[in-house]
């Protein structure tokens, strides 16, 4: 007992000399502001050689101990890096080899032949002295050199020796930066900094020290107002948790926990906190995906039905945000930092930046610009020679990039509106794309298209955005050549989807601008504009360009398609186009009908016709009323259309009669016809239809009962509807409202078309009957005009397939009388809504 006691107490005097040793080596405090210069420098000089002295003794002490060094790991870690970051150079050559004398020893004394208590120590503790002021580049040239000395001579330390070492420079040289970058005005570098950091404690799933830089993080985004790259950020540390009850590791809990927290606690806290940030940064999308979680668990798990409905009381805001909210979608733009002047996080590297809202290239380039007064901002923008790159000064190149969409599984060939498209145009993106036109061969003087190449370079970051930062680095670039007909393939495309989700946003939401549909249609039809798709033919529809380029026959045809595929759309937008005209935009629409029927005619003429499906075109209307218009991307209108040749057109012109797939909704013949008055009068009932349908859905609520039960006995009638009796309360108004439509419809078509008189047959073979309400009077209904007293007669039964005007389908004629008890059924009151329901009730 007396020798155990005996090695206890010289252990703790030992300990007790170390710590002395330390802090005599480590005080830095010496008043000597009384002393004159010289005096100073030799009290300097003589404190120098005590420290210097004393450090070679407590070296000898440490390898005087033996076996008993074990004792002293991890305790003494700490202390002796205090030493080795004293800033005297024969100092740190003299106890830097401790730590190799420490690795070695826990590798001989541990069961797992490691040191890993050893490397969790110095890691901490190399954390906490940087941070706090120790520490330079010489230390870190210095440490790594000499424990690569010892380990590479050792027979077992040789690998994990080495790689510690390497570990530890690295580390030593992000803690250095984020130390000289702390005290920075620049946020963004010190963002990088601590990202730097965090990466290297979570590839060493060092949770407490990574937590703790994670929170660092989060404080400079919230300084920023980046709200979303902070919910990002609090992600990571979510995910570290649980949906469980297990109290939570000290490490765990943030620094500003109030009490202990099981993992479900601090998690759920950490979702409320995350949804809140992402609401702010309008990321609604990501909002609703956590909250399903959390949803989930309060539902499943939990049964707290009250915090259940708040949350979903969240989410249907979070839906109704995306929908009618306004988003501007950011900017992006790709930065490289070329010189050796600037930091290492950055020299010669490239990033691209996500920008914020309303953030241009100018802007950017200007705070960029800032950071860095002495950068010389590159005007090219190809990548720099070695001569920029190694040389000493700062240059930065900056220009906007596109982020390539990559469509969700779940909306693959689906109509999806384009307020939830437009989300994955600028997030969940990781490739970003830049275009530079250049020429090959020979310049044509005629038409500049046929030499115009475009090198496309596609740029992936390492992450996704968005994400922690607003900027991540690219990871890879990939450079290829576009021909000049693939070149006309992606305009033709990009045009075409642009002008068909133009017009239906116009026939959606009646109050917006026409400007924008105006200058489209303009640049498409008119010649004068810009030249049309003459370019084109002049360049690749020739003799001589397709028999020197046979490998390009079928793009040639996927180019004529495309050609023909804009014909439709561009009709339904001139019909938009009339219907909110005003009296200052009525010349340019003349104009550009005008325009378009010499390009219709001519493209009909050569590619053929095209024609699209209804559910392309058509309004989907919601059980609340609200209208949901799909945006169509041009690969679905490519599949979606059907191609024919001008004689089948007008052969299904001639039968009035669609193919025999269904009816064609959107179709050049459908929207402007060849004849001017009937294409003015097919714009004429479409705008009134669409009026008529708001007019039928506010009616439908005011349907009495007794409506309802007696349409319902009429269908249940074995009598056909057209051999019934029309009831006598409608056979009264009949003749005057016969001669009131012909003669509004008239006035109306007049109107229309002002340089064309009325057409003096309004139904010729080669028109279908939905071309203007005029069609729907044939010869023996003029007839019935002039006779008083006599009804007109029923529609005709037409065929499933035929086409006609909607609004005065058979499928929506006056319920008939039905007899109940012998009593005549009440008349009507006098009203024009109750006395003529036939042509108020209009189908969609």
């Amino acid at each position: 007992m007396y020798f155990l006691d005996q090695a206890h107490f010289e252990l703790q005097l030992w300990n007790n000399y170390f710590h002395l040793t330390v802090a005599f080596l480590t005080h830095k405090t010496l008043q000597l502001e009384s002393f004159s210069q010289e005096k100073r420098n030799k009290i300097l000089n003589k404190y120098g050689d005590m420290r210097k002295t004393i450090g070679f003794k407590m070296r000898d002490m440490w390898y005087n101990l033996g076996p008993h060094k074990m004792k002293f790991i991890p305790a003494m870690v700490g202390p002796i890096l205090q030493v080795t970051l004293v800033p005297q150079p024969e100092l740190r050559k003299a106890t830097i080899p401790i730590f190799f004398d420490m690795m070695q020893c826990e590798h001989n004394f541990s069961p797992g032949r490691t040191f890993e208590t050893f490397e969790n120590e110095l890691i901490t503790k190399l954390d906490q002295e940087v941070e706090g002021g120790q520490g330079d580049e010489q230390y870190k040239v210095l440490l790594e050199k000499t424990l690569l000395e010892h380990c590479r001579r050792h027979r077992y330390l040789s690998q994990s020796g080495e790689e510690l070492a390497l570990l530890l420079s690295s580390l030593l040289e992000n803690l250095l930066a984020y130390r000289t970058i702390t005290h920075d005005e620049s946020p963004e570098h010190r963002m990088s900094c601590t990202v730097n950091v965090l990466n290297f404690y979570k590839e060493k799933k060092r949770e407490d020290i990574y937590i703790r830089y994670l929170y660092k993080l989060r404080d400079l985004h919230l300084d920023c107002e980046n709200y979303t790259e902070a919910a990002y950020t609090l992600i990571l540390h979510a995910e570290l948790l649980e949906w469980s009850d297990k109290p939570c590791a000290p490490h765990l809990i943030p620094r500003d926990g109030e009490h202990v927290w099981t993992q479900q606690e601090l998690k759920e806290r950490l979702f409320q906190e995350i949804i809140c940030y992402l609401d702010k940064g309008k990321m609604w999308e990501k909002a609703i995906e956590l909250g399903k979680q959390l949803a989930k668990m309060h539902e499943i798990h939990m049964f707290d039905f009250m915090e259940l409905s708040q949350l979903l009381k969240k989410q249907a805001q979070f839906y109704e945000n995306i929908m009618h909210a306004m988003r501007p979608q950011p900017e992006y733009f790709a930065v490289g930092y070329y010189g050796l002047g600037f930091p290492s996080f950055l020299r010669n590297k490239m990033f691209i930046y996500r920008g914020k809202e309303y953030e241009w290239l100018e802007d950017f380039s200007l705070k960029l610009l800032s950071q860095f007064p002495n950068a010389v901002r590159m005007t090219s923008t190809a990548p720099p020679g070695d001569n920029i790159s190694n040389s000493p000064g700062q240059h930065i190149q900056c220009f906007t990039v596109k982020p390539v969409l990559t469509v969700p599984h779940q909306f693959k060939d689906k109509g999806v509106p384009e307020q939830i498209l437009n989300y994955y145009r600028t997030n969940e993106v990781d490739q970003f794309q830049y275009s530079r036109p250049f020429r090959k061969g020979e310049k044509d003087p005629d038409n500049e298209f046929a030499t115009m190449w475009i090198e496309r370079t596609t740029y992936i970051t390492a992450y996704r955005f968005p994400g922690i930062l607003k900027w991540f680095e690219v990871k890879s670039v990939s450079v290829e050549e576009i021909s000049p007909l693939e070149n006309a393939i992606e305009t033709m495309e990009m045009a075409n989807e642009k002008l068909s989700n133009l017009v239906q946003q116009q026939a959606c939401d009646r109050s917006l601008s026409i400007n924008p549909l105006s200058m489209m249609l303009s640049g498409i039809v008119d010649p004068a504009v810009m030249g049309g798709f003459s370019n084109y033919e002049k360049a690749f529809f020739t003799d001589t360009y397709i028999q020197g380029h046979p490998e390009d026959h079928e793009r040639i045809e996927v180019l004529k398609h495309l050609i023909a595929l804009q014909t439709p759309l561009l009709a339904d937008g001139i019909r938009i186009h009339g219907e909110k005209t005003t009296e200052q935009l009525k010349p340019l629409h003349n104009r550009l009908v005008t325009c378009f029927q010499d390009l219709r005619e001519k493209v009909e003429k050569h590619y053929g016709v095209i024609t699209l499906p209804c559910s392309l075109a058509e309004k989907k209307k919601t059980r609340v009323g609200s209208v949901v218009m799909p945006y169509i991307l041009s690969s679905t209108l490519r599949r979606m259309s059907t191609v024919s040749t001008l004689s089948n057109a007008s052969s299904g012109l001639s039968s009035g009669s669609a193919s025999s797939d269904g009816p064609s909704c959107i179709s050049s013949q459908d929207s402007l016809l060849s004849r001017p008055s009937d294409r003015r009068a097919s714009i004429l009932s479409r705008s009134e239809e669409d009026n008529r349908i708001a007019r039928k859905n506010r009616k439908e609520w005011s349907v009495s009962k007794s409506q309802v039960l007696l349409e319902r006995q009429s269908d249940t009638d074995e009598t056909p509807p057209e051999k019934q009796q029309r009831p006598k309360s409608l056979q009264l108004g009949d003749r005057r409202l016969t001669l009131s439509l012909f003669q509004g419809v008239s006035s109306q078509l007049s109107l229309s078309n002002p340089l064309s008189p009325l057409p003096a047959s309004p139904h010729t073979p080669h028109t279908p009957r939905s071309s203007s309400y005029s069609s729907l009077l044939s010869d023996n209904d003029a007839n019935t005009i002039d006779t008083p007293g006599t009804p007109p007669p029923m529609p005709p039964k037409k065929h499933p397939h035929e086409i006609d005007n909607p609004r005065f389908s058979s499928e929506f004629t006056p319920p008939l009388p039905v007899k109940i008890e012998s009593k005549p059924p009440p008349p009507p009151p006098k009203t024009r809504k109750s006395m003529f329901p036939s042509y108020e009730h209009t189908p969609q």
